[in-house]
């Protein structure tokens, strides 16, 4: 079963910080591009941060310079760094995967997870 799951959202108070995991069973997500999405009620969802396979990476403007995407191909794993975050990062994250890069076209994503919800307030 060709799967991604996302893990390490919570509650966290305006400036913390948390570290969200996307990891795949069944396929190698190093053969793919992997995308963060986000969506928060009543809104639609929108792409916060994507890597290709080679590495070159995008952001959003509205979490640039506070956002990290990464890579670790020996563990199956992309990362997404989150810092000083904001209330307005409340939403639920979901990671996909696509053998292409078109960052932000999430209905070219071939592959979603089921979302962790990150909830920023004090």
């Amino acid at each position: 079963q060709l799967q991604l799951v996302e893990s390490g959202g919570g509650l966290v108070d305006p400036g913390g910080s948390l570290t969200l995991s996307c990891t795949a069973s069944g396929f190698t997500l190093d053969d793919y591009a992997v995308g963060w999405f986000r969506q928060a009620p009543g809104k639609e969802r929108e792409g916060v941060s994507a890597i290709s396979r080679g590495g070159p990476t995008k952001y959003a403007d509205s979490v640039k310079g506070r956002f990290t995407i990464s890579r670790d191909n020996t563990n199956n794993m992309v990362y997404l760094q989150m810092n000083n975050l904001k209330p307005e990062d409340t939403a639920v994250y979901y990671c996909a995967a696509d053998r292409y890069f078109l960052p932000f076209r999430g209905e070219d994503y071939e592959y979603w997870g089921q979302g962790t919800q990150v909830t920023v307030s004090s």
